[in-house]
């Protein structure tokens, strides 16, 4: 590795709920560092991805799906994607492209106007559109008045086309230093990767307003009695009472199954026996209020 031609930057992933930002980042970093659902608004913080190679070093930025806000957590989102924006190298700029360029990829594009930094247009989900669908894309994007320096369809499930999205933005990275260590893919510590893998087991596995209503918070993480066993302590806030009901499930059914699929994926990323201990307790209207904000994680975004 030449510190004399070696490049790093910068890189932020953006588009609208649900268009596969998370998976396109685990594929481009070769591991899962954020939580994948098919519900939308289900990353909440910038996920920072780092892929290193011996010409270059990328952190990626994952960001919270742009939308019209409902609460005070859902203007948190918008307002970390939108300060995901600032002063990054290069923006991915990522739709659907089975479903077109809707009203909500519309209101990010009139947003990126105003953004100089290097912006590449993905058209996600290449294996589900045509030539036709493709036309109408362009078509739109010519009218938006928005510029990309690069528009590549892609397709973040299967990994087609991000050889050459890696090769792309590699080109626009600037000369710089290596940020992180080789080894390192996330820059967010460990607790916070196990209270993504267990909020994202109950949006698997719950239904309707229950899961946007889930939030996490690991209170301990420490070897138990000098064997190899972890014990991890973690209380699941809801906001009502009858939701406590549906998390828990008849004979405690359903939190031992959340439990159980979140062990197993975390010994398989920890290396190590897990026991996982799981509270599940009451916040009323946690989304709707700061404290409660800061205190499970999501930092001030000039709220």
């Amino acid at each position: 590795m030449s510190d004399k031609f070696f490049k790093s930057g910068f890189v932020t992933i953006v588009g609208r709920p649900n268009v596969g930002k998370s998976t396109l980042l685990n594929n481009l970093v070769g591991q899962k560092i954020a939580i994948i659902s098919d519900k939308p608004q289900t990353t909440r913080n910038s996920i920072q991805g780092i892929l290193t190679r011996d010409e270059y070093q990328i952190i990626f930025i994952d960001t919270p799906g742009i939308h019209r806000p409902r609460h005070l957590l859902g203007e948190y989102m918008v307002k970390t994607a939108y300060n995901a924006l600032q002063e990054v190298d290069v923006v991915l700029f990522l739709i659907d492209g089975a479903a077109g360029i809707g009203k909500g990829d519309k209101y990010i594009m009139e947003y990126l106007k105003g953004i100089q930094s290097t912006k590449f247009l993905l058209i996600n989900k290449i294996d589900a559109f045509g030539k036709d669908k493709m036309n109408q894309i362009i078509a739109t994007l010519n009218e938006s008045g928005v510029s990309f320096d690069e528009v590549l369809p892609v397709s973040a499930l299967t990994g087609e086309n991000l050889d050459i999205l890696l090769d792309r933005i590699a080109l626009k990275l600037p000369k710089g230093p290596l940020y992180y260590p080789e080894d390192e893919i996330t820059d967010h510590p460990e607790r916070f990767i196990i209270a993504e893998i267990i909020r994202e087991k109950a949006l698997y596995l719950l239904e309707e307003e229950v899961p946007h209503a889930v939030a996490v918070d690991v209170e301990e993480i420490a070897p138990r009695d000098e064997t190899d066993l972890l014990y991890v302590k973690a209380t699941i806030y809801i906001e009502r009472d009858s939701q406590r009901g549906i998390l828990i499930g008849k004979g405690g059914r359903m939190i031992k199954k959340i439990g159980s699929l979140a062990r197993e994926e975390l010994e398989g990323l920890m290396g190590s026996a897990i026991y996982l201990d799981l509270d599940v307790k009451v916040q009323k209207g946690w989304r709707k209020r700061s404290e409660l904000l800061r205190s499970l994680g999501y930092e001030d975004q000039g709220l």
